[in-house]
């Protein structure tokens, strides 16, 4: 009996695990993909400011909850220049107790840029706090309305659309669960950043898709 009772917890953490491997890897796809589109369109983000930054993220999908008003969550990626390219992404998860434009429960593709290098640390570090660990500003792809002295801009489309927003107090977070999918064991995202080693073969369409847009 007790063989059987393992048997079956060990099915289940597999189930588990591969489901999770499998919505890393969709959401690994949606981010490239959207990153793509938020850069090449007409009015997407200014080829400028990608060439400024030090590190992106990407959030596909990020949702703010209808039922409980301002509650937003989402899960994405981040990746940090490295030796004249981009590092491996890592895992991470984006929250916020307010946003500024009410949605409605509407899905916000969202991308982060990190401008300064001295705040890298921080933002790979468990928590990052839009706001008040660096200061931030929106953006409206090429008819910006941003704050020049800004360190962090962000930028969010809908529906097709750039939409203005607030996210300062949201925090970056490290997602565990998306590292653990993605590199099969626990690691930071400090140590998968800096580490130097080549993303695996299922990152790879991420990393040449800042590549390809972000060359200073």
């Amino acid at each position: 009996m007790k063989t059987t009772h393992s048997f079956l917890l060990l099915t289940l953490v597999l189930g588990f695990t591969a489901k999770g491997a499998d919505e890393t890897v969709t959401r690994l796809n949606r981010a490239t993909a959207i990153f793509a589109k938020m850069t090449e369109s007409e009015h997407g983000i200014r080829p400028a400011r990608i060439a400024n930054a030090d590190c992106i993220a990407v959030i596909p999908g990020f949702k703010k909850g209808a039922a409980v008003v301002g509650v937003g969550f989402g899960r994405g990626f981040i990746s940090c220049r490295k030796d004249g390219g981009w590092s491996a992404p890592a895992a991470i998860s984006l929250e916020t107790a307010s946003v500024g434009v009410q949605l409605g429960g509407e899905e916000i593709d969202v991308v982060v840029l990190s401008l300064n290098k001295s705040r890298r640390a921080k933002l790979l570090s468990d928590r990052f706090t839009i706001g008040s660990d660096a200061s931030a500003a929106w953006g409206n792809g090429k008819s910006a309305h941003e704050d020049p002295n800004a360190q962090v801009l962000f930028y969010g489309q809908t529906k097709g659309a750039f939409a203005g927003f607030g996210l300062d107090g949201a925090t970056l977070k490290r997602d565990q669960s998306g590292d653990a999918a993605l590199y099969g064991k626990d690691v930071t995202n400090s140590q998968i950043v800096d580490s130097g080693a080549a993303p695996p073969a299922i990152a790879q369409p991420f990393v040449d898709g800042l590549a390809q847009r972000a060359k200073r």
